[in-house]
C-alpha cells in the first residue's frame, strides 16, 4: 500500500542533482542516463558527485507510462542527464518511439549532447531521430579555440566540434550552443573570443547563449585543474571579451541570449540583425560601467 501511494504522489524520483536548460522549465524531464559520460572538464562540477550510468530501459519505460497517465497532453520532453544523447541509436530510438506512443500531443524532444555523441551516429540515424521528434540538442562547446579546449580537458577540438554540429543540423536537428565567457582567463581571452566566433560562424546554430565561468569551489580549485597559469578576468575584461566575440560573429538568423544568472549584463537579440545594437550596449558599459545597468553584484571593484 505504501508503495502504491508513493508512486501516486512521486511518479518520478530523480537522482539528484538534476540540471536542465532554462528553456525546458515547462518540459517533462526523464532521466535516461545519470551523470556525464565524460565528466572531466576542468570548469564543470555539475556531475562530479555521480558516476555515469545508463538507466535500465524497463525503469525508463515504466516512468514514461506512469507520467503518460498523469499528463497525457505533454508537449515537450527533455532527456537528462548531462549528455543523454550518448545512448546508442537503437536505445535512443526505442525511447523516442516509446515517448511518441504514450504522448500523442508531443511536439518536441530535446537533450544535452557532446559533439562526440553526434559524430558516432550515422546521417540516417540522426535524420530518423529528428523525424521522430528529437528536434533540439543543447551543446556546450565552451570555446572554439583548440589550445583552450586542451587546457580545460574538453576532449574535443575545433574541427571535431564543427563537423559534429554541422552533421546534426543537416539531419534536421536544431542546436542550442553555449560559449563560456572568461574560460581562458587573461592570457587566452582574445583567442578564445575570436576562435569561438569563428566556430559559431561555421555552425550557424539556431540558438546561441553565453554563460560566465563560475567557481563553485573557488578560483584556486579551477586553476589547479586548468593545464596552464590562470588569472581570472575582472568584470570589465569579461565585457571586452564579449565585445570581441560578438564583433566577429557573422550569423544569418541566430537567436542570441546572454541572460543566465551568471551573466553580468543582459544581452538579447537576433544575430546578425541586432549586432550593432548589442555592440553599442557593450560600449556604453565600457564607457560608464557604474551607470550602465550591470547587475549590482558585478559592480564591486569597478
Amino acid at each position: 500500500m505504501f508503495h502504491y501511494f508513493y508512486r501516486m504522489f512521486y511518479p518520478l524520483v530523480y537522482d539528484e542533482p538534476l540540471f536542465r536548460p532554462p528553456s525546458e522549465a515547462y518540459s517533462v524531464i526523464f532521466q535516461v542516463t545519470l551523470g556525464c559520460s565524460w565528466n572531466k572538464c576542468a570548469f564543470c562540477e555539475m556531475y562530479t558527485s555521480k558516476k555515469f550510468k545508463v538507466k535500465p530501459e524497463n525503469i525508463v519505460f515504466e516512468e514514461i507510462e506512469r507520467i503518460a497517465k498523469l499528463a497525457p497532453d505533454t508537449r515537450k520532453i527533455f532527456l537528462a542527464d548531462g549528455n543523454a544523447f550518448v545512448l546508442s541509436f537503437p536505445k535512443l530510438n526505442k525511447i523516442v518511439d516509446k515517448l511518441n506512443s504514450n504522448f500523442p500531443k508531443l511536439n518536441r524532444i530535446s537533450a544535452y549532447a557532446l559533439p562526440s555523441d553526434i559524430i558516432k551516429k550515422t546521417d540516417a540515424e540522426l535524420k530518423q531521430l529528428a523525424d521522430s521528434g528529437l528536434k533540439l540538442l543543447y551543446i556546450g562547446i565552451e570555446s572554439g579555440d583548440n589550445e583552450l579546449l586542451n587546457l580545460i580537458n574538453k576532449n574535443e577540438t575545433y574541427r571535431s566540434t564543427i563537423e559534429a554540429l554541422i552533421k546534426a543540423r543537416k539531419a534536421g536537428i536544431k542546436l542550442s550552443v553555449m560559449i563560456l565567457n572568461g574560460l581562458g582567463g587573461q592570457k587566452y581571452s582574445y583567442q578564445h573570443a575570436l576562435n569561438s566566433a569563428k566556430a559559431i560562424n561555421e555552425i550557424q546554430p539556431e540558438y546561441l547563449s553565453t554563460l560566465v565561468l563560475s567557481f563553485p569551489y573557488g578560483q584556486n580549485h579551477y586553476a589547479q585543474k586548468f593545464k596552464a597559469d590562470f588569472a581570472m578576468l575582472d568584470t570589465i575584461s569579461l565585457i571586452e571579451e564579449m565585445g570581441t566575440f560578438i564583433q566577429n560573429l557573422e550569423l544569418e538568423n541566430t537567436v542570441f541570449r546572454s541572460d543566465h544568472a551568471s551573466n553580468y549584463l543582459i544581452l538579447k537579440g537576433i544575430l546578425n540583425r541586432d549586432k550593432e545594437l548589442l555592440l553599442k550596449r557593450i560600449e556604453q558599459v565600457l564607457s560608464n560601467p557604474g551607470q550602465a545597468g550591470l547587475r549590482p553584484e558585478f559592480l564591486r571593484g569597478l
